[in-house]
């Protein structure tokens, strides 16, 4: 049985490696498609260098209660346009850093300080791979979840890099 458990998501974008990065790193982009489906980003600040951090807040839909939950994206390594290295904390809506059970997580199976990492990669014609990792779940449900979440916030960021929609 493994120590964690980790989300392993591989994603192909039909948009250049230049979109694709914008889209991690400047926060028009990253109001678009932070959040799973249904969810918006109201807010979003980015100071994207070693040691910098991104600031993200989301919003469940009204249906859900339109609660907000903050998190920080603290960078710990990168490589402008290849390759970004965060830790990722819940925060409270100044961006200091909150246990998930603060944050109203379920304190179960996620990690306080969750070390997740985004590699790209140009595919040439115009294409990128996206492969993203999060590490240090402690229950496979956990999990589960995160990668739900992250392939419908994957899905907006195809919508967006690829035009879909415009």
């Amino acid at each position: 049985m493994p120590d964690t458990y980790d989300v392993d998501v591989v994603r192909e974008f039909d948009a250049p490696l230049r979109r694709v990065w914008a889209a991690w790193t400047e926060p028009g982009d990253l109001r678009r498609w932070w959040g799973p489906t249904g969810f918006t980003c109201p807010r979003a600040e980015a100071d994207v260098r070693p040691g910098g951090r991104i600031l993200v807040t989301m919003r469940a839909p009204m249906e859900w209660g339109g609660s907000e939950q903050h998190s920080t994206w603290n960078i710990t390594e990168l490589e402008p346009l290849r390759h970004i290295r965060y830790v990722f904390n819940f925060a409270d809506a100044n961006g200091n850093r909150i246990t998930p059970t603060e944050a109203g997580i379920p304190a179960d199976g996620v990690p306080a300080d969750g070390e997740h990492e985004v590699v790209l990669t140009d595919l040439g014609d115009g294409r990128t791979m996206l492969h993203m990792t999060e590490r240090g779940y402690s229950t496979q449900e956990a999990r589960d979840l995160s990668q739900s979440g992250l392939e419908q916030c994957l899905d907006k960021m195809a919508a967006l890099v690829e035009g879909v929609g415009r």
